[in-house]
């Protein structure tokens, strides 16, 4: 989060890092030089050695436990070669094989009674991780308090890690110190061979050496067993990788004279650039603003600086239309997703890392993309919850970016319609700069929007989701030759699948939440751990045989709107429909070609696309998340709404929107139907100061999970105990809320509780729960964890 004190604090990246070297002094030790933690407690082995002075040595985390960092002796031949970033292989414990973990630093030792073990191997031929990256790294595992080792196995994709797409291939030179005597004593065959491989001055393989000698590789393998040709084996990317063609939506380019807002946001832009020192900039457009195109003539400005750029978008569907618009105007951009491949993703890594890449585009993983001369960091949409990470380590994408801009001197550019509370906060406290684009590219006025109040039964029409307003709207829309968007932020069928005899609600038994009635494949599944059934035909119960199906799904919503529209070309988009490879950009286009008439789905589809024949958008319930138990639900409504209203108007024809709910007078809806940030602010932001919340104070949740309730309970009141402690003696001002039961309390078969920390300052609440937890433990035994989530933007 962009709280005061971490904006403040992140020019330093290696602000309040914990010491890497051994680990401090025990209390009762007499000797002044640091020791090395001790993994087991026995008597050194006979192979560890005895350090003496000036020996070096190298800090090794691990992705698992225990993940250090731990001190190891670099030997002799290996000096030249580690350095950080790398992965090696060391002895851990009792273990017989080389552990892998990660060199984070290299430093001179010089405690003369120290016994370390050596470094087995490198496994690397050279740094995945440049010195910045190194930083970076330890940087998230001290803010975000998770081992540094998960962060690296993050941050390096496992396709990489793993070598995808790649083989081994020999190469062969000529041995030291061959002779023209030898070479004329051999065979003429293998006399050519060597005579050209020699003649080449390069390494090359067998194949290789075979066709320009005009000779089969026996004569290869003959001098191979003579030893007169020395191997070299490397690994490198496979020449048979399938690429996936990269197509666009089918948009066209558009050109024309920026606005005047457009410029003066291009002007401030290139100003931070030029400026050669770290600065946040809001970009505050409104939707339709060409928010896009100030982004493109930024890192135009920058790639003729021999400069890159990172792009960040929230959602594999807006990957589509903005790879199109960039790659329409730079010669090489990088794509990363979760549907690549992973020779594909390897492939992309290795030329960004190469640095012939010039844009890389990608959700919030692309953040750590390895650019080597990056100039510009770009959040488009910075606003939306997914670029927050929902597993360790749960990082912030938008919380990295400004890390990592502020440690290299370069611009971060954070753009939305509807500003995070986090980012606007920023603003006004003189911690990021805000540009402001108020009007619509061409003078295009926002859609009109029509509040459709569902408590009325002459409003909701003949039942069903879509009310009457609703239903004339698009009746009149299709007649005009225009498109729909219908948004509906609940996938599958039916939300509830309920006996009307004797009340049972069919129910995840892992989970204790209600299973979904999917009609695609008829299942029933559970949207928290993916537990599937075929949809029961009678009651698990009471063996009634009428289960009713309650609740309202995108699939429901399809059937629903093709039995309404019977003429009309209808598509949907959500997690379901858009599993394979390329259905995003499929579907995309052909809405964009005019061959669908209403596209209807999930908040994959409210934020970021541009489609000028859009005139109406139907929002089916405002109302799916504005009650969740949970500060943030009026924003993520307000944002939701407004994001999916400025999918309308976009062309010459204008456009509205209709707004379909149960509570019309709520000030976050209100707000969205009036377009008005400014008044949602300021109302929020007065609800936000009653209890300090987020921007306006810190606020860290910690989750304990285990299989049995009791002693769940028992760890995190243990915890909390400890929290309380670690508070008093730091004298510090923090409010701990918990141990409760969160609103899913049971989750893939673990019962949850959670307790939050509230504090003004970040730095408070991450000192309190360090100096806490440092040394807790739960007994393996029990299976409960406990993960610290700092900056959560989800309390469920």
């Amino acid at each position: 989060m962009l709280s005061d004190s971490s904006l403040s604090n992140l020019g330093d990246p290696t602000l309040n890092f914990p010491p890497f070297a051994a680990a401090p002094v025990p209390a009762d030790s007499s000797s002044s030089e640091p020791t090395q933690n001790e993994l087991f407690e026995t008597d050194p082995p006979p192979w560890e050695l005895t350090v003496g002075e000036d020996v070096q040595l190298a800090s090794i985390v691990f992705a698992r436990s225990p993940h250090g960092p731990y001190d190891y002796r670099i030997p002799d031949d290996l000096l030249d070669v580690l350095r950080p970033g790398m992965r090696v292989g060391v002895p851990l414990g009792h273990r017989k094989k080389p552990t892998p973990g990660w060199c984070v630093s290299i430093k001179t030792g010089n405690a003369a009674q120290k016994k370390l073990r050596d470094v087995s191997e490198v496994i690397d031929d050279e740094p995945l991780c440049d010195a910045a990256l190194v930083r970076l790294v330890m940087f998230i595992a001290h803010y975000y308090q998770v081992p540094a080792g998960q962060v690296f196995d993050t941050l390096i994709p496992a396709s990489v890690r793993d070598n995808a797409g790649t083989r081994k291939t020999t190469y062969f030179r000529p041995a030291p110190g061959l002779t023209e005597e030898q070479i004329a004593k051999l065979p003429s065959k293998q006399q050519s061979a060597m005579r050209f491989l020699i003649a080449q001055d390069r390494p090359m393989t067998a194949a290789e050496i075979a066709i320009m000698a005009e000779c089969t590789e026996d004569p290869i393998r003959r001098l191979r067993k003579k030893e007169l040709l020395v191997p070299e084996v490397r690994r490198e990317l496979s020449q048979n990788i399938r690429i996936r063609a990269q197509a666009n939506d089918g948009e066209t380019r558009k050109t024309h004279d920026l606005t005047a807002q457009q410029e003066n946001a291009l002007s401030r832009i290139n100003s931070a650039v030029d400026s050669g020192r770290g600065r946040t900039l809001l970009l505050h457009g409104v939707t339709g603003s060409g928010k896009t195109e100030v982004y493109i003539q930024a890192i135009e400005h920058v790639v003729k600086q021999a400069g890159s750029a990172i792009v960040l978008v929230p959602e594999i569907s807006l990957t589509p239309q903005t790879r199109g618009r960039f790659e329409d105007r730079f010669q090489n951009v990088a794509v990363l997703h979760s549907q690549m491949s992973a020779s594909e993703r390897h492939f992309h890594w290795q030329r960004i890392r190469r640095g012939e890449v010039q844009v890389v585009i990608g959700p919030r993983s692309a953040v750590f993309a390895p650019l080597p001369n990056l100039g510009l960091i770009v959040i488009d949409e910075e606003h939306d919850t997914s670029f927050k990470q929902d597993k360790q380590p749960r990082y912030h994408a938008r919380k990295v970016a400004h890390a990592r801009a502020m440690a290299l001197g370069i611009p971060l550019v954070l753009g939305s319609a509807t500003p995070s509370m986090e980012a606007w906060h920023a603003t006004q406290t003189g911690h990021a700069e805000l540009v402001t684009m108020s009007e619509r590219v061409g003078n295009r006025p926002m859609p009109d929007v029509q509040l459709v109040d569902l408590r009325v039964k002459e409003e909701r029409g003949k039942g069903g989701a879509i009310s009457r307003p609703l239903h004339a709207a698009v009746l009149e829309t299709l007649k005009e030759k225009g498109q729909a968007i219908l948004l509906l932020n609940r996938r599958g069928y039916a939300t509830t699948i309920q006996c009307p005899a004797c009340g049972t609600v069919c129910a995840c038994p892992d989970c204790d939440m209600p299973l979904t009635h999917h009609r695609d494949g008829g299942k029933a599944m559970c949207h928290y751990c993916d537990y599937t059934i075929p949809t029961p035909p009678w009651c698990p119960a009471c063996r009634f045989d009428g289960m009713r199906y309650g609740g309202l799904g995108t699939q429901r919503l399809e059937m629903e709107a093709k039995a309404r529209f019977p003429d009309a070309r209808i598509a949907r988009m959500d997690s379901d429909t858009m599993k394979r490879a390329g259905s995003h950009q499929r579907v995309l286009s052909e809405f964009r070609a005019g061959e669908i008439d209403v596209l209807l789905g999930t908040q994959m589809i409210a934020k970021g696309l541009d489609f000028p024949n859009v005139l109406l958008v139907g929002v089916i319930n405002a109302d799916s998340a504005l009650h969740f138990p949970d500060f943030r639900a009026a924003e993520r409504t307000f944002q939701l709404v407004t994001q999916v209203a400025g999918r309308t108007g976009r062309g010459d024809r204008g456009g509205r929107v209709i707004v379909q709910t149960f509570t019309p007078e709520h000030p976050a809806i209100q707000a969205a139907a009036r377009h008005d940030y400014l008044k949602f602010v300021e109302d929020e932001m007065v609800n936000r100061k009653k209890f300090n919340y987020p921007p306006l104070g810190s606020v860290a949740r910690i989750i304990i999970r285990g299989p049995l309730e009791d002693k769940t309970e028992s760890v995190a009141d243990a915890i909390v105990d400890r929290l309380e402690k670690a508070r008093d003696l730091l004298k510090a001002e923090v409010r701990i809320l918990g141990p409760a039961p969160p609103p899913i309390v049971k989750i893939s078969g673990k019962y949850r509780f959670h307790l939050l920390l509230q504090a003004t300052e970040a730095a408070v609440v991450g000192e309190v729960i360090r100096r806490g937890l440092a040394d807790f433990k739960v007994d393996p035994k029990e299976e409960i964890e406990f993960l610290v989530d700092i900056d959560p933007v989800n309390l469920m």
